[in-house]
């Protein structure tokens, strides 16, 4: 289960030590990590990574939603407000990604401000197109929001994996380094960005992504 802890003025929200699949009790350990995060006062930045190692997060919970079919809207409906969260939080984010970001994971990577990948090992990807799921059009706002049209349509289109120095090409992450510099990276760039948290970093957010919150929390069914 996540769980958050701080560092001088970087808030380390680690998500967990498998899959870190968004499962509904994840995602309640999420929202209230971001509510502490939110209500806090002073400089202060947000970092997300995952201690185990092999993956940063695969995504939905898709064992959960088999066994709920009837709980599909409101799930999807839980996962697209953390987006929504993530990328208008007043404070800069960074993710720290140590191993494979999946699906509905590899958005929440780009919920971030910033995103920082291990170089040697590890796939950021969009598998959607050959496991037959559509992306519903909040999670295709979010994706068409952080990433250039060409790489966009190229990530969505052909589910491509992205290792580390591909996904610095193409704009995916800002950085990729070896396995042991990534979370110090990470916490280094949220660092020397904390001074900026407050209400008009939030209102800078929420103007420039201003379509793709409004898909995001668009109460209409996924589809």
């Amino acid at each position: 289960m996540p769980t958050l802890d701080r560092t001088d003025n970087v808030f380390v929200l680690d998500l967990g030590e498998d899959e870190n699949r968004f499962h509904p009790d994840w995602l309640a350990a999420v929202a209230d990590a971001l509510t502490e995060v939110e209500r806090a006062s002073g400089p202060r930045a947000l970092v997300t990574s995952a201690s185990g190692g092999k993956f940063y997060s695969n995504g939905l919970d898709l064992d959960w939603l088999g066994a709920h079919p009837d709980r599909f809207e409101s799930y999807v409906g839980d996962v697209q407000r953390m987006y929504a969260r993530l990328l208008s939080l007043p404070v800069v984010t960074v993710a720290a990604i140590p191993g494979h970001a999946f699906a509905a994971g590899a958005m929440l990577a780009l919920c971030h401000d910033f995103r920082v990948m291990r170089e040697d090992r590890g796939f950021w990807c969009l598998p959607e197109v050959d496991i037959d799921i559509p992306f519903s059009p909040g999670m295709s706002a979010l994706v068409q929001s952080r990433l250039t049209p060409q790489t966009a349509h190229e990530a969505m289109v052909t589910g491509r994996r992205y290792g580390g120095g591909d996904a610095v090409a193409r704009g995916v992450v800002d950085h990729a380094t070896a396995e042991a510099d990534v979370l110090p990276a990470a916490m280094e760039m949220a660092q020397a960005n904390a001074a900026k948290a407050g209400g008009t970093l939030g209102t800078i957010k929420s103007r420039m992504y201003a379509a793709a919150l409004a898909a995001l929390l668009d109460p209409r069914p996924a589809g």
